[in-house]
Formats: structure tokens, sequence, C-alpha cells
């Protein structure tokens, strides 16, 4: 078993699954005590903890990622740098990554395939118009939240929120 799992984070956030893992980094789905909600917590890797360039990168990566607020990005709500270990909070997205999407979907129309990459392409633009540049887009690292249905005109279209998670280092630019 993992040694996060039933754990609780700074008497807040209480650790539940392991939803996702990196290079980096671990990933879990956590519910946070103070407002109720449940989030997703990115935890240094312990093997890593010790070295102080990845202390670093990470530390770099919340900073960066907590400066972008967009509706295709996922949001950060809380970074914690102690001795003991490194986490940043994020949105909880509940869905699939844009990888799974496509193995389940299979080959996508135009119309599909050009409504994900505007979504993406507005979210690397803000992140791009604050000087952070994303070293690893992927289907794996897109989100797509639940599928909602929504009226417009006579016909019915399934909205899916394409989102860019910070699960791989962003950097400021030079």
């Amino acid at each position: 078993m993992d040694q996060y799992i039933g754990k609780m984070l700074d008497d807040r956030y209480e650790i539940l699954e392991l939803i996702g893992s990196g290079g980096m980094a671990n990933v879990y789905k956590a519910r946070c005590h103070r407002l109720n909600r449940l989030v997703a917590i990115k935890i240094l890797k312990s093997d890593l903890a010790d070295n102080a360039d990845f202390r670093r990168r990470f530390h770099d990566e919340s900073q960066a990622v907590a400066q972008l607020s967009h509706a295709n990005i996922v949001s950060v709500y809380d970074v914690s740098t102690n001795p003991d270990r490194e986490y940043i909070v994020m949105e909880l997205i509940d869905g699939i990554t844009l990888k799974q999407y496509m193995e389940r979907r299979g080959r996508m129309d135009w119309r599909e395939s050009l409504h994900f990459i505007t979504q993406i392409m507005r979210g690397l633009s803000h992140a791009h118009s604050r000087g952070i540049i994303h070293r690893d887009i992927s289907p794996d690292n897109i989100f797509i939240a639940n599928e909602n249905e929504h009226e417009q005109g006579d016909h019915k279209r399934r909205h899916i929120l394409a989102s860019l998670h910070p699960q791989s280092l962003f950097h400021q630019s030079v």
C-alpha cells in the first residue's frame, strides 16, 4: 500500500487514493477538510526529495502554475514546501485524459478535433502570455471534464472541457 493513502497532510488534506504517477511526482485524490471538497495533490516522489535540483524544479513549477487562472488550465489551490515533503494542491478534474478518450472513441472527425485543439490552444496561449512554457504537452496531460449535455439550437451538443494539467513541468521562459 502507498505510504500516503489514509494520511493527513498539514491537518487539512486526507489522502484517499493514488490517481496518477509521473517522473517526479505522484498525484493523489484527497479531501480538503477545511473546505469539504475533493482535490488533486501532487507530491514530489520521496526518492527525489533529497535532491536539491528536483526540489527547486518542483518549487519553480508550483510558483509558475499558481500564477495561472484560466478555464482551460487546472487551478492550483495551495502549495506546501517543508523539509518532510513538498506538494501542490490542485483542482480535481472529474473526467478522463485525452488519451483515454481517444482510446475509447477512436478516430475523431475534424470538428471534434478542432474543438479540443481550440481549448488546448486557449490554455497554452494564456500560459505563454505569462512567460510560462509547458514542457510536455501530450494526451496524458490533457484532461476532459465529464461530458454534459447543453441545448444549442435544434440539437444537443456534447460540451467537453479540455484542461491542461500541470502534472508535467512548467518553466519560466527566458
